[in-house]
């Protein structure tokens, strides 16, 4: 598969797991939500839409997020993700989606030394975690995706 493929692919299913979030899964009432990766800001633009009266704040190593698509100073934590976030962990956050994967494997495998722990600790109770990266942690119980959502691409969780 082409990487531009794979890109499509991977944007598709993040639109399709964000939206079956909203339509079909119970969110807790309280909580926001937190986008662990801001990079141009699209999916950021997004949650917005789909979740207008929840506080969004977005993380992120350097702002390279489009115009359009800025978290308020107050919603946008600039630094490096696995410090910053702590300040979060407690939080309880209705949603955590986290697209920090880099596609090289040695490269993840630190990511996913502290990021499992980190989104459990910013969700709430019954909070849903959307990850483009596997998060094995005891307190995440894997729940199915939209069929449209190829295997092992995009992953669902809700804290219990």
């Amino acid at each position: 598969m082409s990487r531009l493929d794979s890109f499509i692919r991977r944007l598709t299913a993040q639109r399709d797991i964000l939206n079956h979030v909203k339509a079909d899964l119970d969110l807790p009432a309280e909580g926001g939500v937190m986008e662990i990766g801001l990079g141009n800001g699209r999916t950021f633009n997004h949650l917005r839409e789909l979740f207008p009266t929840r506080r969004i704040v977005a993380f992120d190593r350097a702002m390279g997020a489009h115009a359009s698509s800025v978290p308020d100073d107050k919603d946008l934590v600039i630094g490096e993700i696995a410090e910053t976030a702590q300040a979060y962990v407690g939080i309880k956050a209705a949603l955590v989606h986290a697209d920090i994967g880099t596609g090289y494997p040695d490269k993840d495998a630190v990511t996913l030394t502290w990021l499992p722990q980190l989104v459990a600790g910013m969700l709430a109770k019954d909070g849903i975690a959307v990850s483009g990266l596997p998060l094995d942690e005891k307190s995440l119980n894997p729940i199915p995706v939209p069929a449209s959502v190829p295997e092992d691409r995009y992953f669902l969780y809700r804290k219990v």
